[in-house]
């Protein structure tokens, strides 16, 4: 009698530890693409001094200041660990790109590692995650931001799918495109995200 009465218990810690062992192999499948996709881009983040209109008009402004000083250096880059090498030299010619348009508005430029929420662009979606990004940010940062890819190119390329399926490969690529079911695949990956950070 008193086997019979352990015997449900048993059963339903075995299906609660079968569920919590799926939940966190998937988890760190998730984890584990998003950062091989993640080593293979470098993104860029404007932040705006403030939400005023003014101030989101002059973050684009100097937006394109910096992709038009960065397009011509990133061109001979043939993977991120050489762009980043580049934007890593540059930092003090991004900087002074940067000012150039922010009308005496400080500018902060720095390369660092940080978490981006899901983003969507033409063709495909990037997981929410960590990143490395070239971040430039005017003033005391209050304002919106925006983000997009400074390599592969993104920023600067009218084909936007076909520029990051060449840096990622098709494999990586299929992983992120919209049309393999990418919101199923990564959301397991934001879920876990909100978890752990």
């Amino acid at each position: 009698m008193f086997k019979g009465k352990t015997d449900p218990l048993k059963l339903w810690e075995s299906a609660l530890l079968v569920a919590l062992s799926v939940t966190l192999c998937l988890g760190a499948w998730a984890q584990g693409r998003q950062s091989a996709i993640s080593s293979k881009l470098v993104r860029l983040h404007v932040i705006a001094v403030s939400d005023a209109q003014e101030e989101q008009a002059l973050k684009l402004r100097v937006r394109d200041a910096v992709l038009e000083y960065l397009s011509p250096r990133l061109i001979g880059a043939s993977d991120s660990d050489q762009a980043r090498a580049i934007l890593r030299e540059e930092l003090a010619g991004i900087q002074l790109a940067a000012e150039s348009a922010a009308e005496g508005r400080p500018v902060t430029v720095a390369l660092s590692r940080e978490r981006y929420p899901t983003k969507s662009y033409e063709g495909f979606t990037l997981p929410a995650g960590k990143y490395d990004s070239l971040r430039v940010t005017l003033g005391e940062g209050k304002g919106h931001n925006w983000w997009c890819i400074v390599f592969p190119p993104v920023c600067l390329s009218a084909s936007q799918s076909d520029t990051v399926e060449q840096q990622l490969g098709e494999e990586d690529f299929r992983l992120i495109s919209e049309g393999d079911g990418y919101a199923l695949r990564f959301r397991a990956l934001e879920l876990w995200g909100e978890l752990i950070g």
